[in-house]
């Protein structure tokens, strides 16, 4: 592809890719990401390529491998255009069918669709599954429509426009302005307005800046960052070129996390033929205008997502945050003026050129402006990756989009924003999703982190959880997060195994206090938040645990047991064959108990127990001794005796 020089020619290499597509061709768009990779999409796009040429439809059928949609729980995904119908849950077996019935005779494969699990309603469009039409996909809307390797695809859907509109209509200032105007807020965690942090590095004297793309996404739970790099890189690559503009900067980076290969893979794919079409290199589109991309792998490190330790780490040096004082996008990466935005934040930038601030500000509250992606995990019944417009209430998010708790439970919160972040309970539901909103319910926004827990979750050990993920992804700098973090840690450790102590919840609070104000970064600032957030709206069950050394939610190991009602057990075996540590005592026609000394609390009995029984109950405390049957006694007998 011989090197576009302007933007007369940008145009006419995209009306002759659109002039070579008939619209009314179909096409098989199969989700390649990650997620729908590992259900077997893989077999699928080969099962697809074959029976095509098997059924000589390799001239009349276009089949591609695509970005992830977001619907992970019912991958593999796939959408045939142009009538957009979407078959969810595909294996190999399915291609012969699909290819005879929807493809050469526009029959739909009627158990293939997406069906209500309440009404049995099925839904032949993927704008009809309520998963999809109850968001607002500015941003993911593209990754099925696209072939993420495919700079023609991203070309075809008007990509690389605004980098066009920006270098030959627009003065670096309107640029910014436009940004600023937006109120764009950083989708990484912190939400610092974007045009604000351009606007402080492209003031600063120095005349060397970066740009970083920062995709070191460590979340638990958390995939979007991963999502729109394996998905759409093009568009993140726009952004960050269009910003490198707006500053100055004529280098920039993109830390993506080694644990990503194929986000690194398309990204390196996008650069290339980036390079090639001229939007990267020297003298992009003939502006006159210099900018180079490279890849930086991260090691891991959760720590290397706050922006002076990610910086620290392209620097060659350990990934350890600095002391702030002087902002990075003033004093960063190798002391030059550098401007760190995460992933999302890059890919709305060319939305925001192409279409304006005004088009972009419909959509939020006052205080928080555009779309979020989230993703929706834990006992949520449709988990995937969610857009949705800043605003949207959490109930609506997880009842409407995400089709509420499975198995009938009760919901009990959200933690949204990551291990940093806070838990939100059911009274708090209607809380609209904002960067403020979340802030004063003493959660955050984040990268976009949101799980969903039930009641059978008990907060003391999520509180353990995140604290424990944070302990080994701290790096240890500063003492109030090396040594406060430990110290809660052990505290929460003793609680949840019945050994809590009066004054336990008021040192807690202490040791969080100290651990947001002293602490080096904002790693140590809000790792106290799952702790103080729990504690804010669950202080009961923490009293519980220290107090009656019960755990409400029947979870934690210590503080429960196991045991098998007389009156409800019908002797089945199932769970003295299933039973690892040969707890249970019985036998045929015997009613069956658990030895309390050799029961390692593990739970299998509980789970294979017949619901029709219901015999295995799981109770708070030593289990209330049951009359044993004669022959039942023996067996203990027996069974010490040995």
């Amino acid at each position: 592809m011989p090197r576009i020089n302007s933007p007369e020619e940008l145009e006419k290499v995209r009306q002759e890719i659109l002039s070579r597509r008939d619209p009314s061709k179909p096409c098989i768009s199969i989700c390649a990401g990650a997620g729908c990779l590992a259900s077997g999409a893989g077999e699928v796009i080969a099962a697809f390529k074959a029976e095509i040429e098997k059924q000589g439809l390799t001239t009349e059928v276009n089949t591609k491998g695509t970005g992830c949609p977001g619907f992970c729980e019912r991958g593999p995904v796939l959408v045939i255009y142009p009538e957009e119908i979407c078959y969810l849950q595909v294996k190999p077996e399915d291609v012969p069918e699909i290819v005879s019935q929807t493809i050469k005779e526009k029959k739909v494969v009627d158990r293939l669709l997406y069906a209500d699990p309440t009404t049995g309603e099925k839904a032949t469009h993927e704008s009809d599954i309520p998963f999809y039409k109850n968001q607002e996909r500015n941003i993911l809307g593209s990754n099925i429509k696209i072939d993420p390797k495919s700079i023609e695809d991203y070309l075809a859907i008007d990509g690389y426009s605004a980098l066009s509109k920006v270098l030959f209509l627009m003065t670096s200032e309107q640029v910014l302005e436009e940004v600023k105007k937006s109120n764009l807020r950083g989708r990484g965690g912190g939400g610092f307005p974007a045009g604000r942090k351009w606007e402080g590095s492209r003031n600063a004297p120095d005349p060397i800046k970066y740009v970083i793309v920062n995709a070191d996404e460590g979340d638990p739970g958390a995939f979007m960052d991963r999502a729109l790099l394996e998905g759409n890189p093009h568009s993140i690559l726009e952004g960050l070129i269009i910003g490198a503009y707006t500053i100055g900067s004529h280098e920039g980076y993109v830390y993506v996390r080694q644990e990503y290969p194929l986000a690194v893979e398309n990204v390196n794919i996008a650069i290339r033929q980036a390079e090639e079409y001229g939007f990267l290199g020297r003298n992009i589109l003939g502006s006159g205008f210099d900018f180079t991309v490279k890849v930086h792998q991260g090691a891991g490190a959760f720590v290397c997502g706050e922006s002076t330790a990610l910086m620290t780490a392209l620097e060659g040096r350990a990934g350890e945050p600095r002391p702030k004082y002087v902002r990075s996008n003033i004093v960063g990466l190798w002391g030059k003026p550098t401007v760190l935005n995460n992933v999302e934040t890059w890919a709305n930038v060319p939305l925001i050129i192409n279409k304006g601030a005004d088009w972009f500000t419909q959509f939020g509250t006052e205080g928080s402006k555009g779309t979020k992606i989230f993703s929706l995990v834990g006992k949520i019944t449709n988990t995937g990756l969610v857009e949705v417009s800043m605003g949207i209430t959490l109930k609506d998010i997880i009842y409407k989009i995400g089709g509420g708790i499975p198995g009938g439970k009760r919901f009990k919160a959200v933690q949204t924003g990551g291990p940093s972040g806070g838990c939100i309970p059911e009274e708090l539901l209607d809380l609209p999703v904002g960067f403020d909103e979340l802030t004063k319910a003493g959660s955050m926004m984040g990268s976009g982190g949101m799980i969903v827990m039930d009641e059978d979750t008990c907060m003391v050990d999520v509180a353990r959880y995140f604290l424990n993920f944070l302990i080994d992804e701290s790096c240890g700098k500063c003492t109030p997060c090396r040594e406060g973090m430990r110290q809660m840690l052990k505290i929460l450790n003793n609680i949840a195994e019945g050994k809590g102590r009066e004054g336990d919840i008021e040192l807690l609070e202490e040791l969080a206090e100290v651990a947001v104000d002293a602490s080096l970064c904002a790693l140590g600032k809000s790792a106290p938040n799952p702790l103080l957030s729990t504690l804010r709206y669950f202080r009961d069950e923490y009293e519980a645990h220290i107090k009656e050394k019960r755990c409400p939610a029947l979870s934690c190991k210590e503080l429960i047991a196991y045991h098998i009602d007389p009156d409800k057990c019908q002797a089945c075996m199932i769970c003295l064959k299933q039973c690892p540590a040969e707890a249970v005592i019985g036998g045929k026609n015997r009613i069956h108990v658990i030895d309390q000394e050799k029961c390692t609390k593990c739970g299998t009995c509980f789970e294979v127990c017949p619901p029709r029984f219901g015999a295995v109950q799981k109770i708070s405390g030593e289990p209330v001794p049951a009359p044993i049957p004669e022959d039942a006694r023996t067996i203990v007998r027996k069974s010490k005796e040995k």
